[in-house]
């Protein structure tokens, strides 16, 4: 069982890894030794002793924390002046042809009760398009809009790699040219004891898990993705996640205050619906911009109201991002005191015992680590959050039902149809909520946001009858 990597394994400690490695038949060898070399033994050690040490620090680090600012909508009393500069100048950063998209859609339908990469799920009211294709066509859009064709980034994961890339395939990539829709991997971790031995899954491959949304930034680097931006003269990232297809994946005016105000890293929030929302907090600490996640602020917090009464802690992040280039290059080499923390997550995970046989536990036997794309808000130049909308950028697909369903999702796109078409003269029955009572649709590819929309509403002519079923393409 001589072999360079099984020794290193065994002077860093962790020779478990291929304690059945002789009993392997040669593709079992191969596939262990290939995950194997995928592991940074060093990182492993540190983030042992850093997070699963008894001494470790335990807890959220609170002091001197303060909501932080951000730019309001002009319908809440923002400078208008100020976000039409903004638009203008998104619009002239598109027509440049500096900006790209990128999703991360590293995620399976699981807890939607469906089996496949959540990007294929599908999602709106009338033609039932999926994710990506809701994506593809809002991408395709803004290229036609602005002159020049938006190149997409989507990082995937191991386990849904090779079926969202054939899925691409099969739909020829919804028309956008291929050569400018880009995959690559999410990195991974391994599963750890909590006394940080590696976990193995099973006599033949580690119990690995996808890094983190904030591995994106590691996996552009190692895919060669900022490389490719660079010479396509691309220095700005739009950032979405797969489960959300509100979202203006172009938008102009985020992209121009991003731009204006010479950030590294801009982000979208949207105010609090209720204190117990389960959404991070944009806050100020000691004169650099974090996000607090929801179970690491106090409820007593996250209650606090200002005189007026609006919620104290108000504004609520929704993974929504743009990105300087070179400041993801700089976060992803970790240099220069800048390095996103691994957090700690106890999981019960599938796991073989001392003889090889699966244990499926019953309560957590170990740690997971993930890193978190909003932790590299502290150590960006001249960050910016901006106010958005909810009823027009954010209405996920996470569960099967109940908040964030298909149903609530189908809904908010249909209220958003709606608005669209009463702001331009259509004469539409809803109900309290703005809920259309008819089955509507609108292709991004005629309008995907309130502008595109209400120009090519004005050119169609003659008007067609609001009936159920409706689809404007």
């Amino acid at each position: 069982m001589s072999h360079p990597l099984i020794e290193k394994f065994r002077h860093a400690g962790q020779a478990q890894v291929f304690a059945f490695f002789d009993r392997l038949a040669p593709a079992g060898q191969r596939q262990l030794l290939a995950e194997a070399a995928e592991i940074d033994l060093a990182e492993i050690d540190r983030l042992t002793r850093t997070l699963l040490a008894r001494d470790a620090v335990a807890g959220v680090d609170l002091g001197g924390l303060a909501p932080a600012p951000y730019e309001r909508r002009p319908e809440h009393g923002g400078d208008a002046v100020a976000w039409g500069h903004a638009k203008a100048a998104g619009e002239a950063a598109l027509r440049a042809g500096r900006v790209a998209a990128f999703t991360v859609a590293g995620g399976q339908g699981t807890r939607l009760g469906y089996d496949g990469p959540k990007g294929t799920f599908r999602v709106t009211p009338v033609k039932q398009k999926s994710l990506f294709q809701v994506f593809a066509e809002k991408i395709h859009a803004a290229g036609v809009r602005y002159g020049r064709p938006v190149h997409w980034f989507i990082m995937t994961s191991h386990a849904n790699h090779a079926a969202t890339e054939a899925f691409f395939a099969e739909h020829q990539c919804f028309g956008l040219d291929r050569a400018r829709v880009h995959f690559f991997r999410q990195g991974r971790m391994p599963a750890v004891s909590f006394d940080g031995k590696i976990l193995l899954e099973t006599t033949s491959s580690l119990a690995l898990a996808p890094d983190g949304h904030g591995g994106s930034l590691r996996a552009l680097e190692r895919s060669g993705a900022l490389d490719l931006m660079k010479s396509e003269g691309v220095d700005t990232l739009s950032y979405f996640q797969v489960d959300n297809p509100l979202v203006r994946s172009i938008d102009p005016a985020f992209i121009g205050w991003h731009v204006r105000r010479g950030s590294e890293m801009t982000s979208k929030m949207v105010p609090k619906a209720y204190a117990e929302e389960k959404v991070g907090h944009f806050c100020t600490q000691r004169g650099r911009t974090v996000v607090v996640e929801y179970s690491d602020l106090p409820m007593a917090m996250q209650r606090e109201t200002d005189a007026g009464g609006p919620l104290r802690y108000l504004a609520g992040s929704i993974a929504i991002h743009v990105l300087d280039r070179e400041f993801v290059r700089r976060v992803a080499a970790g240099g220069e005191g800048v390095s996103l923390p691994f957090h700690r997550a106890d999981k019960k995970i599938p796991t073989v015992d001392a003889a090889g046989n699966d244990v499926k536990p019953a309560a957590a036997n170990g740690v997971k680590f993930e890193l978190f794309v909003f932790d590299a808000l502290p150590f960006a130049k001249n960050p910016v959050i901006i106010e958005t909308l909810r009823a027009d950028d954010f209405s996920p697909v996470k569960n099967a039902r109940g908040v964030d369903s298909p149903q609530t999702c189908r809904d908010d796109q249909l209220r958003q149809f709606g608005r669209w078409l009463k702001a331009n003269g259509a004469s539409l029955p809803t109900d309290a909520t703005g809920l259309p009572r008819l089955a509507l649709e609108v292709s991004p590819r005629f309008g995907y946001d309130e502008d595109s929309f209400a120009e090519a509403w004005k050119k169609l002519s003659p008007k067609p009858g609001l009936t159920d079923g409706l689809y404007l393409a």
